[in-house]
C-alpha cells in the first residue's frame, strides 16, 4: 500500500465542520458555543473546506490534529 500525502483538519476546524454542517447552526450560533467571533468563525470553516476539497481532488487522506492535553 502506498503512503498518502496528508492534510491536517485542526481540531477547530473539525468542531466548525460539526456545528455548521451537522449541526445545522448558523454561523452566529456556532461562533457563540465555540467562543470565537463570526468572522473568525468563517475563516475557519473556510480552511477546512479547502483542505477537504484538496485532499478529495488530489488524492490525499485526511488526518485529524489531536486536541491539546
Amino acid at each position: 500500500m502506498r503512503a498518502l500525502e496528508e492534510v491536517i483538519l485542526a481540531p477547530d476546524e473539525l468542531e466548525a465542520l460539526k456545528l455548521h454542517d451537522v449541526d445545522g447552526l448558523e454561523q452566529l450560533v456556532a461562533a457563540k458555543k465555540m467562543k470565537i467571533s463570526q468572522p473568525t468563525f468563517a475563516r475557519t470553516i473556510n480552511a477546512a473546506y479547502k483542505k477537504i476539497a484538496e485532499a478529495l481532488i488530489n488524492g490525499k487522506a485526511i488526518r485529524f490534529e489531536k486536541k491539546p492535553l
